[in-house]
């Protein structure tokens, strides 16, 4: 068996090699972050409509999202013990500079940011302590978000995650890729992308690890991707099958129910493929557009008058278990939660 070591950004290391990844909207909050933290992994909280069980939050959502930012990362500070909490910040959030401040101020460890290249962020993180981490999924992303920052910033990212087409939720890839994906290809893809970060690495006197996300469920994963050269991996949908998630009880036993064909590719009203569970939610789609009632202002790209649904009405509906009217995203490897555990159960299998 392969020695697994510590996963090490800058000053901080996380004895286990696992980053859980950021589940929105509220699937991955103070809860599931901060148990998988006290594990000795990185929990990470999804700041996608944070502020969402809010009663005011239909009056001013953006208020209560940067509100319960701070609250969010203060109740997994608690849970974690001295564990490592971080955020997931999608670029393509409204109003992207304030979240970003937000966690900043609140004293988040680390940012991780995807749904986009993230140009602007260590402006962002200027003269604070946190990490910052963009997601890739090509070594063309790779090259222009690290050049990018070099030339601009005089910064390196502190992480890099790669996140492949098995992921769940948005993809940062073609329908046509999805289909054609080949994993052998990729690990090629991934090995390229470790050895540009590694470059950067060198000019800035410092390691900068990337660990690997999408379809990435066990032990023999993350010892796959460690001989590539990666320095851990980002698991997601296996962590919703635990009593500690912070989603609907319905929702985990969607995901329990679901079956490897119940899993497919949809178009999001932002234009995106992404991952989800097939249900009644779905099969109703096919009847043409959902009405959307007052825009949330989630999304910089969308357009309220032309969506066929709103992607934050739908995922709100299915994290407080209305799975019938509710968007289920998960990654390839759903099929395989088939019981609910505790996340020091998956978490020991890494350590």
């Amino acid at each position: 068996m392969l020695e697994i070591k510590p996963l090490q950004i800058g000053e901080l290391v996380a004895k286990v090699p696992v980053i859980q990844g950021g589940m929105g909207v509220g699937i991955s909050l103070s809860n599931l972050a901060g148990n998988v933290a006290a594990e000795g992994g990185i929990g990470i909280i999804s700041t996608a409509q944070i502020g969402f069980r809010s009663k005011e939050f239909n009056k001013n959502p953006m208020a209560e999202n940067l509100k319960a930012i701070a609250e969010e990362i203060k109740k997994a500070r608690e849970i974690a013990k001295g564990g490592i909490i971080g955020v997931n910040i999608m670029v393509a959030t409204k109003d992207y500079e304030e979240y970003v401040k937000a966690a900043v101020k609140a004293g988040v460890d680390l940012i991780i940011s995807g749904a986009g290249l993230p140009t602007i962020l260590p402006k962002l993180i200027e003269s604070s302590k946190t990490k910052i981490a963009p997601i890739v999924s090509s070594l063309k992303a790779a090259d222009i978000i690290c050049k990018l920052w070099d030339r601009r910033y005089k910064k390196s990212p502190d992480l890099v995650v790669i996140e492949g087409a098995k992921a769940g939720g948005h993809l940062g890839f073609s329908l046509e890729e999805i289909e054609s994906f080949n994993q052998d290809e990729y690990d090629m893809e991934i090995e390229k992308i470790i050895k540009l970060v590694d470059e950067y690495g060198k000019k800035y006197e410092k390691q900068i690890p990337v660990v690997v996300a999408g379809g990435v469920y066990t032990r023999e994963d993350l010892e796959h991707y460690i001989n590539l050269g990666a320095s851990g991996v980002q698991i997601a949908s296996r962590f919703v099958g635990t009593y500690e998630c912070d989603a609907d009880i319905k929702y985990k036993e969607a995901y329990i129910k679901a079956a490897k064909e119940d899993v497919v590719i949809v178009k999001s009203p932002v234009g995106m493929p992404g991952r989800a569970i097939h249900n009644a939610f779905l099969e109703r789609l096919k009847q043409g557009p959902i009405k959307v009632e007052g825009c949330k202002n989630c999304l910089s790209h969308c357009d309220p008058a032309t969506i066929p649904y709103c992607i934050t009405q739908a995922l709100i509906n299915a994290a407080k278990g209305d799975i019938d009217n509710g968007l289920i995203f998960c990654g390839e490897n759903v099929y395989r939660v088939d019981k609910m555990v505790h996340v020091k159960d998956i978490m020991d299998e890494f350590k």
